[in-house]
């Protein structure tokens, strides 16, 4: 499948979001409209609610619109033993709609205890322990359904710096979503952390970020769901981040798993038909298409020049020896 083939929406994009109080909630059926309407395959599911809780009025929904589902955001605490059974047999719930919805990735964020993305837990050993255990169960309950686990790290969760990610990835073998934004708001680099582990990455978020709004978030200096109100997330290539740089190496890595555009937005109010959210999201699936374009046209080269590597670095004929 080409790179545009893979490309997909977040609920989130249209300010639909798990939090209380995030702000505006737009009805599934425009968000999906507008999804198919720009030219995307696919969608992630949404908080719990937005999208029908049914296998087959999900599938039927889906169809109308021409859109697949692709996988789901479902956030955990993990690092907190008491109680965890039964947050298990929630997330075997969610597992489930997934897979008979035609979902593919559990989209997996370690929670915080509390409501929102302001507060991240500090893990001492045990925690970390009972982190990774649980991370575990996930992924056992989730192959059991035909389903992989993507761990997101995510600001504000107890996955949220560059030396978080760095722990988990030699405490477990899961495999990682790589959310572009987050990263970076936790101050990691997401085009290091592809070139690092590239055979880790089963899923990814595309976010643009404006690197100083991000850094006043990091350093507690604004709360997340506000910085997300005054624009911290951007369409792609409007913000910091190297996204051609970033989709080049995931490609070139081997990547062949979904691009999710999920540029987290707060709604005030209903915008007006055809406007809000749908036009950043289109700015975002026609940077790809750019890019996209540009690795296409590359192909040829990197081919070729791979093949005249390969016949540089052969062994003589015999009747050179």
């Amino acid at each position: 499948m080409s790179l545009m083939d893979r490309v997909a929406g977040a609920p989130i994009t249209w300010g639909v979001c798990e939090v209380p109080g995030w702000g505006y909630q737009l009805s599934p059926d425009r968000v999906l409209a507008e999804m198919s309407g720009i030219g995307l395959r696919a969608t992630e599911l949404g908080p719990e609610g937005f999208l029908p809780g049914d296998p087959g009025r999900l599938r039927d929904l889906l169809a109308e619109h021409d859109l697949q589902l692709v996988g789901g955001f479902l956030p955990m605490v993990l690092h907190v033993a008491d109680g965890l059974e039964d947050r298990l047999a929630g997330a075997a719930a969610y597992a489930d709609l997934l897979a008979e919805g035609g979902g593919g990735v559990v989209v997996l964020a370690t929670s915080a205890t509390g409501d929102g993305y302001d507060l991240a837990p500090e893990l001492d050993k045990d925690g970390w322990k009972s982190l990774v255990y649980g991370v575990d169960r996930v992924v056992d309950l989730a192959s059991e359904r035909g389903l992989i686990v993507a761990v997101h790290p995510h600001y504000g969760t107890a996955i949220e710096r560059a030396e978080h990610i760095r722990r988990f990835l030699e405490a477990s073998s899961a495999s990682l979503c790589l959310d572009t934004g987050h990263l970076m708001v936790g101050g990691a680099d997401p085009l290091e952390v592809v070139r690092s582990a590239p055979g880790r990455v089963a899923h990814v978020h595309m976010k643009d970020v404006a690197a100083e709004v991000a850094e006043t978030v990091r350093a507690r200096g604004s709360g997340y769901q506000e910085a997300v109100s005054e624009g911290m997330y951007r369409p792609l290539g409007a913000g910091d981040l190297d996204v051609r740089g970033i989709v080049r190496t995931l490609e070139e890595s081997g990547y062949r798993g979904w691009y999710v555009l999920e540029q987290d937005t707060v709604l005030k109010a209903a915008p007006e038909e055809g406007a809000g959210p749908v036009h950043e999201a289109a700015a975002s699936a026609e940077f790809l298409r750019r890019v996209a374009s540009e690795l296409d046209r590359e192909s040829p080269a990197r081919v070729a020049g791979g093949a005249r590597a390969a016949l540089d670095a052969s062994p003589p004929d015999r009747e050179e020896r």
